[in-house]
């Protein structure tokens, strides 16, 4: 994909801020840079939806997978601890956990490779990163602030900076009919 330039016809990799209708100000280099982390985030997404559906021995012991008759929620949920357990506990085993939370790996992985509906991917992301948080609460390594905290926070700057629009399909996705009538959908 190539840069899009803004109205200044300098080169940035993002979209329109929504507060002021113009494209960020970012260069080449620091548009890659954000690509990248788009990129790398979106393949950890769908790399923990292929694991738990194969059961490929890394984090789904193999054996295990979705596909052999795991759940691949049940276990994490059954283990939750602190101050939000009893809900999580309830959730366990529940026939609609473990196709929801599979359904929204794969969608939010597939949208950050893709570079598309970051704001949706961002909201989605953000609410199953801040359930896995306090699912585990406290954190063990740091009082506040942990690897989710941190996911949530990036998946909502990729898509205040439009991610997508480098090394990504956020212009031919964002010139679709329905998205330019529900812009929730860039």
């Amino acid at each position: 994909m190539t840069l899009t330039p803004n109205r200044h016809d300098s080169p940035v990799s993002t979209g329109m801020s929504a507060a002021t209708g113009t494209a960020p100000n970012l260069g080449v280099a620091a548009g890659r840079a954000v690509a990248v982390l788009r990129i790398a985030y979106g393949f950890t997404f769908l790399w923990a939806f292929v694991d738990k559906v194969f059961g490929l021995g890394f984090a789904t012991k193999s054996g295990k997978g979705w596909l052999d008759g795991g759940n691949p929620t049940a276990g994490f949920l059954k283990g939750a601890e602190g101050p939000f357990a009893g809900f999580y506990h309830s959730l366990a085993g529940d026939f609609w956990v473990s196709p929801l939370f599979m359904i929204g790996l794969a969608g939010i992985g597939l949208a950050l490779i893709l570079g598309v509906a970051l704001r949706l991917t961002a909201v989605a992301g953000t609410v199953l990163y801040l359930m896995m948080w306090s699912a585990a609460l406290p954190p063990t390594t740091n009082p506040l602030i942990d690897d989710h905290i941190i996911g949530a926070i990036t998946l909502v700057t990729l898509a205040l900076l439009a991610a997508g629009r480098t090394w990504g399909l956020a212009d031919r996705w964002n010139n679709l009919d329905i998205v330019r009538r529900y812009p929730w959908l860039r």
